[in-house]
C-alpha cells in the first residue's frame, strides 16, 4: 500500500469499503473482492479494504476490540506489541514518574498507544511514510491525537533532550523483503545507536527478540522475558534509573479468573546460577519459556524445592506438586529408558489412545513418534522426550490441574 492508497481508505468512500469488506472478512476472497467490485468500487479500492479486513481480523488476538479501527501493514502486525504487554510497559514508565517519552520506530503506534491512556506524552518517529500515517490514524481513531503524535523521519536524528525517557524498538525485519533479521547489528536503527541510548537518557527501555544472547545485554541493564498465556513474545532491556535487577522472566495472562487481565506474575534473579542435579521424583515442572530464556530455571528449582535430572535440560523434578504461574506441573507414573517398541507396548496395555507429546533434549520429531505408536484406546496420557543423566529418557504423567 502506498500513501495514495492509505489517503483513498481515509475517505467517505473509503470508510464504506472498509465498512463492507468487515462483513466479508475470513470468506473467501475471490468471491469477497467481486462482491465489492460488484458495489462499484474501484479495484484497488477494493484490494486495499479487504486487505485491511483481513489484517484487523488477526489483530483482534494483539489489541482486542480496538483493532476494528486501526490500520495496519502485515509486516507492523507481526511486530506490534500486543496490547497486554504494552500496557503493562506503560504502567511501570508511569509509576517511575515519566511523563514525556519518545518511541523511536514507533511502527503502528501499539507501544505509543498504550502509554498516552497511561497519561504519558509520547512523541513517535516512524521511518516509513505509510506506517508512519496510519500510526498517526490509529492515534486519532483512539482519541490520542493530543498525547501521541508522529512525525516521519530517521530516528537516530531526534533531539533526545526533548524527553524524559526513550523507547526504541528496532525493524527486525529487512525491508521490502519482509524477511526477519537475526543479526542485531543488521537492526534498523542499528544497534550501537540503540545500547547508545542508556548514555544518553537517563530512562530507556529497548524491545528486543526473545532470542538475544545474553552476551549483548549491556552492563547494568535489567533484561525481561515476557509470556503471555504460556507464550514467549517478546523481550527487552530496561536501562539506566529503570532497571531493577538483572533477570526477569514475567508471565502474563490474558484474561484472570474474574474476566479481567489477570496481574502480572515476575520471577527475578541473576541469571547466572546453577540448580541443583538429582534424580528424577514423583513430580515433573516444565518451566515457562520466560523462565527458560531468563536464566532463572536455578531460581525456579529453588523455590519447588527441587533439581534437574540433566544439567542442560530445564525440566525439574519435586516430590510435592506446588502451584506455581512459572510452570506446568505433571504427576510421572513411568520413567524408562527410550524404545520405540516397549512404550508402544505400554500405551496399548494401558488402552491409551490420545498423547501429548513434549520434549526437551530429543531429536526425535512428536507428530512422528504419534504416527508410530499406532495409539488405540479411550484414555489419555502425557509422554515427555527428554534425558537424564545423558541418557534418553521417556516419562510418562499426568497433568496435575493448576
Amino acid at each position: 500500500m502506498d500513501l495514495e492508497q492509505f489517503a483513498a481508505l481515509r475517505t467517505p468512500e473509503g470508510s464504506a469499503a472498509l465498512d463492507a469488506a468487515a462483513r466479508l472478512a475470513g470468506g473467501d476472497p475471490l468471491a469477497a473482492a467481486a462482491a465489492l467490485r460488484s458495489a462499484g468500487l474501484p479495484a484497488g479500492l477494493a484490494a486495499a479494504a479487504l486487505t485491511q479486513a483481513e489484517l484487523r481480523r488477526r489483530a483482534v488476538g494483539k489489541f482486542g476490540p480496538a483493532a476494528a479501527g486501526m490500520f495496519l501493514t502485515r509486516p507492523g502486525l507481526e511486530q506490534a506489541t500486543r496490547r497486554v504487554v504494552a500496557e503493562r510497559r506503560a504502567a511501570r514508565l508511569r509509576a517511575a514518574g515519566i511523563g514525556t517519552l519518545a518511541d523511536l520506530g514507533c511502527g503502528l503506534g501499539a507501544d505509543a498507544l498504550a502509554a498516552a491512556r497511561a497519561g504519558i506524552r509520547v512523541y513517535g518517529v516512524e521511518a516509513d511514510p505509510v506506517t508512519a500515517a496510519m500510526a498517526a490514524a490509529n492515534a486519532e481513531a483512539a482519541g490520542l491525537a493530543e498525547l501521541f503524535t508522529v512525525e516521519c523521519g530517521d530516528a537516530t536524528a531526534f533531539d533526545v533532550t526533548r524527553v524524559e525517557a526513550v523507547f526504541c524498538d528496532p525493524a527486525r525485519r529487512r525491508a521490502g523483503t519482509g524477511r526477519r533479521v537475526f543479526d542485531p547489528n543488521a537492526y534498523a536503527p542499528p544497534w550501537d545507536f540503540v545500547t547508545g541510548l542508556a548514555e544518553r537518557v537517563p530512562y530507556t527501555v529497548v524491545k528486543v527478540a526473545p532470542g538475544l544472547d545474553h552476551a549483548l545485554i549491556p552492563a547494568g541493564a535489567e533484561a525481561e522475558w515476557v509470556s503471555v498465556d504460556g507464550d514467549l513474545v517478546e523481550a527487552a532491556l530496561w536501562c539506566g534509573a529503570l532497571a531493577e535487577v538483572p533477570r526477569r522472566a514475567t508471565v502474563l495472562r490474558e484474561k484472570g479468573s474474574g474476566g479481567g487481565a489477570a496481574p502480572a506474575r515476575h520471577l527475578t534473579g541473576s541469571g547466572a546460577e546453577a540448580a541443583p542435579v538429582g534424580p528424577t521424583r514423583r513430580f515433573l515442572y516444565d518451566p515457562d519459556p520466560a523462565v527458560v530464556r531468563a536464566h532463572l530455571v536455578a531460581e525456579l528449582t529453588d523455590t519447588l524445592g527441587g533439581n534437574l535430572a540433566d544439567p542442560s535440560i530445564a525440566y525439574l523434578y519435586a516430590d510435592r506438586a506446588r502451584p506455581t504461574p512459572y510452570a506446568r506441573c505433571l504427576e510421572l507414573t513411568d520413567v524408562l529408558p527410550f524404545s520405540l517398541k516397549r512404550l508402544r507396548a505400554l500405551l496399548r496395555e494401558r488402552r491409551v489412545g490420545r498423547v501429548e507429546i513434549l520434549k526437551r533434549g530429543s531429536a526425535l520429531e512428536p507428530e512422528q513418534l504419534r504416527r508410530d505408536l499406532r495409539l488405540a484406546g479411550d484414555g489419555s496420557a502425557s509422554v515427555v522426550l527428554t534425558r537424564v543423566a545423558g541418557a534418553p529418557t521417556v516419562l510418562l504423567g499426568r497433568p496435575v490441574p493448576a
